[in-house]
């Protein structure tokens, strides 16, 4: 039976130097740590749907994490109140560390996320697929020995929830090796897929997912023990995975609306269709209010209509997700639920349309595929130059070949942290990293890029446009 005494544990893996103060918790100092930080930062400039756009009005990473952080943090304190009534929360300071940890862990759950959305994991994943039966890889596994299993399906299924929790517990460096030094709940949270890349729950799995890389294996022993989560979710991974659904399910909608790629009339009369009996009171008042926009002129009323399409659906999810984790509070403490929290609420059926509309219309829209096409040609083009690099290259100290000069354009942070010893000393010399640690080196520089970034450096790269 999972504890909220541990599962709300503001532990560090290096104990904080920073003041306790009464009305800040230590989730709020994990909020506080990264919102400040370039690795939030560069989520504005990475695709949520439509990558590489010059307006301010589609969303990218960054705006889609903050609208998942508000609602996260609505559903957090429902949740919260509600297990005060109940008595399992002594005090209202523990439904605000709910809601401080689902809003901050909702901040980052896309931190880890490469270029060109999640299709970057996929075109990773495929680049690695054919390397690993390669002649390149073949040699250099002579050269610095075989991956595990482990190791290698961590490129394999490569996987950007693992990769934010190596960028909070690591790559966001500050004074040393523990990275942003996030609360080990926090990490908890966000590790949606508590299990490594070569548990049979992950080969299993039809879409394979996972938590944690063989690089932070010791600290997800370390928050298995402490926070508890022992092959199943913390609880508030729930709260956290259905705000991030809640937010894309009508976002995405609203954005291809934007970009004129969906006939809102058409698609919203099929919705009302449907659900009108189901959800009268919304539909009566998004009537009256479709009726308002044309009787007053309203400009862009395909816009203005699908915004108040959205504060709608919205409610009813939130309110069915609410009731979902109500319902379904035994068996997520015992560790045996299975599914999420709107699949198995009464917003089952609307949100399986909403989702449908995206897919229809959304992700088939041409812009789309021929930007992730691009994404494909340039995420390939520097994998192959820079692995290629990095497994040819002995030394640092000298940029006269290519492999050398490319080995100096990876981050220096992200070369010092691969320098850094289990004593968390910079000791460990460039010719003495493993093959596993060189892949990492790269795949850790990639998925960093900006979708810009990306672009730019593989321009520059191929000639095609100078630096």
């Amino acid at each position: 039976m999972l504890n909220w005494e541990n599962l709300l544990l503001g532990e560090r893996q290096r104990k904080s130097e920073s003041k306790n103060l009464p009305h800040r918790n230590e989730f709020d100092k994990d909020y506080e740590r990264i919102i400040y930080s370039s690795s939030l930062r560069r989520l504005q400039d990475k695709a949520q749907v439509f990558p590489l756009q010059n307006n301010d009005f589609t969303r990218t990473r960054l705006t889609h994490s903050l609208e998942v952080a508000s609602l996260g943090r609505s559903l957090a304190w429902n949740i919260g109140e509600w297990l005060i009534q109940k008595e399992v929360f002594k005090d209202f300071a523990k439904a605000k560390e709910l809601a401080s940890l689902v809003e901050v862990s909702c901040l980052v759950h896309d931190l880890g996320n490469p270029p060109f959305g999640h299709y970057g994991e996929d075109i990773i994943r495929t680049w690695f697929e054919s390397w690993f039966n390669s002649e390149i890889y073949k040699s250099a596994s002579e050269k610095f020995g075989e991956l595990t299993e482990q190791q290698k399906y961590d490129f394999l299924y490569f996987e950007g929830n693992a990769q934010a929790i190596r960028i909070l517990s690591k790559l966001q460096f500050l004074n040393d090796e523990y990275g942003a030094n996030f609360t080990l709940a926090s990490l908890g949270t966000l590790m949606k897929y508590p299990w490594a890349s070569n548990d049979e729950k992950n080969k299993s799995r039809k879409k394979k997912k996972f938590g944690y890389f063989y690089s932070e294996q010791e600290l997800f022993e370390e928050i298995k023990n402490k926070i508890g989560i022992d092959g199943c979710r913390h609880p508030a991974t729930y709260i956290l995975e259905a705000a991030d659904d809640i937010a894309y399910l009508t976002a995405d909608i609203e954005d291809a609306v934007k970009k004129k790629v969906i006939n809102w009339d058409k698609v919203y009369k099929e919705i009302k269709y449907e659900f009108e009996e189901m959800y009268p009171n919304e539909f009566i008042k998004l009537e009256e209010l479709r009726k308002k926009a044309l009787l007053n002129e309203v400009p862009n009323r395909d816009l203005i209509n699908v915004q108040n399409f959205k504060v709608y659906i919205q409610g009813i999810l939130i309110f069915a997700v609410v009731n979902s984790f109500k319902d379904n509070y035994d068996s997520i403490m015992e560790g045996t639920f299975e599914g999420d929290l709107i699949s198995n609420s009464t917003a089952r059926t609307i949100s399986e349309k909403l989702e449908n509309v995206a897919f229809e219309y959304v992700f088939s829209d041409k812009e789309v595929l021929t930007l992730e096409l691009v994404g494909d040609r340039v995420i390939s083009d520097l994998l192959d130059l820079f692995i290629n690099a990095v497994i040819n290259v002995d030394g640092i100290t000298k940029t006269k070949t290519k492999h050398e000069k490319l080995v100096h354009l990876i981050s220096e942070n992200f070369r010092h942290i691969q320098r850094v010893s289990k004593k968390g000393e910079p000791t460990v010399e460039f010719k003495d990293l493993t093959l596993y640690n060189r892949l990492q080196l790269v795949t850790d520089f990639i998925s960093g890029m900006t979708d810009g970034y990306a672009v730019n450096l593989h321009q520059e790269l191929l000639g095609v446009k100078l630096p």
